[in-house]
């Protein structure tokens, strides 16, 4: 099948297409990559995006508008993608944008529930594009206990499992994410879980000091200078410490986090530029401190290849930090642009792998990266 997936995560700066041939094949589906294209949202649709998520306060006709307007920009993304690189679609995997995800039980309304929210109208997307979607793919790990992420770890074991080299595969998106695969390891043996913050806090701080959407190349960080008075105590945060399976969002380290961040590097006397930095490290620290915590265990303290995916591999800054805190340890740093996968498409790569085992009654989850207690097909369809 020729799979389009789709998505956009929690930085909000746009769409990820990908287009895959995905062919069955024994243990695992075989995996081709034929385009990727990236569309940035138009300013009033992120701004709108970024209100939604983890909004303390909005209307229901502001998400029902979101939701719709959404779909209309996954299916322009997709069009746009096509026009570029002809192909008959026969699938399409839609991530969508959350703008809500509590992995965590907590009381409300006389019980105790786990929620999770992606929101862009599927029905809109399958009649534009004349494809059937799947979307809604985190609710079904969440309802057999898991924590609805990360859902990345099925294509990290099917492309990167190597029978005699560990692999270590970190995302860094709005959020960090690592997938920890033991050399010769099967579903069962590796870990997966959100390391902390990955861009969010940086393009936070940038769009605040700066102007600007996001630290390009980390040329801002380049200049600052890190502010140990107000890292080190960040490091200490219960999420760090907190065995996997976890995951997080703009719920832990989102405007509130990022306010109190910036709060913390003015009494600290820092500059604008140090602010950056210091986000910047911060991280690089936290990814080093799963390593060290979870993943290097794992691995029975191997040296490991270590594959950075997402936006934060265009940071030279924060990929000049990573090496320097991680080759000590025995990591080879390097992207998945190196490995034949540009590090901007693995996300939507994914999940056209997902929409493919849902289309074939497979689950999509891994229990060992998610917590849920039995594997699950994840997902709904929505026909043309």
């Amino acid at each position: 099948m020729t799979v389009a997936g789709i998505m956009s995560g929690t930085s909000a700066d746009g769409v990820d297409v990908a287009l895959v041939r995905v062919t069955p094949a024994f243990p695992a589906p075989r995996i081709r990559l034929l385009a990727h294209h990236g569309a940035a949202y138009p300013a009033a649709l992120r701004k709108a995006v970024l209100a939604a998520m983890n909004a303390t306060q909005t209307s229901t006709a502001e998400l029902a508008r979101l939701n719709w307007r959404l779909g209309l920009a996954y299916a322009e993304a997709v069009r746009a993608t096509l026009k570029l690189h002809p192909a008959k679609l026969d699938l399409i995997g839609c991530h969508g944008q959350t703008i809500y995800h509590q992995a965590q039980r907590a009381p409300y309304a006389g019980r105790s529930i786990a929620c999770t929210w992606q929101i862009g109208e599927p029905a809109l997307i399958a009649a534009e594009i004349g494809a059937p979607v799947v979307s809604n793919f985190r609710p079904a790990d969440m309802a057999a206990g898991g924590q609805g992420a990360p859902l990345v770890p099925l294509l990290d074991l099917v492309l990167f499992a190597h029978p005699k080299r560990a692999r270590i595969l970190q995302n860094i998106g709005g959020i960090g994410n690592l997938t920890a695969i033991p050399a010769s390891a099967n579903a069962d043996q590796l870990i997966a879980f959100d390391t902390g913050p990955g861009n969010m806090v940086i393009d936070a701080l940038a769009a605040q000091l700066f102007g600007k959407q996001y630290d390009r190349n980390g040329s801002i960080a380049a200049r600052g200078r890190v502010l140990a008075p107000v890292l080190k105590p960040l490091l200490r945060q219960p999420y760090f410490r907190k065995a996997p399976p976890k995951s997080a969002g703009r719920e832990q380290f989102g405007a509130a986090f990022a306010a109190d961040f910036l709060r913390a590097c003015k009494q600290a006397k820092g500059t604008p530029e140090d602010a950056i930095a210091t986000a910047t490290a911060l991280t690089v620290e936290t990814i080093s401190l799963a390593c060290e915590r979870f993943a290097q265990p794992l691995i029975d303290n191997a040296p490991a290849d270590f594959i950075v995916s997402g936006g934060g591999s265009r940071n030279n800054t924060l990929m000049k930090m990573l090496r320097q805190r991680l080759n000590p340890l025995g990591y080879s740093v390097t992207t998945s642009d190196a490995t034949g996968l540009p590090s901007q498409a693995k996300e939507a790569v994914a999940f056209a792998l997902l929409a493919w085992q849902t289309w074939h009654h497979l689950p999509g989850n891994l229990p060992a990266a998610t917590g849920a207690s039995r594997p699950a097909v994840l997902g709904e369809i929505t026909y043309v």
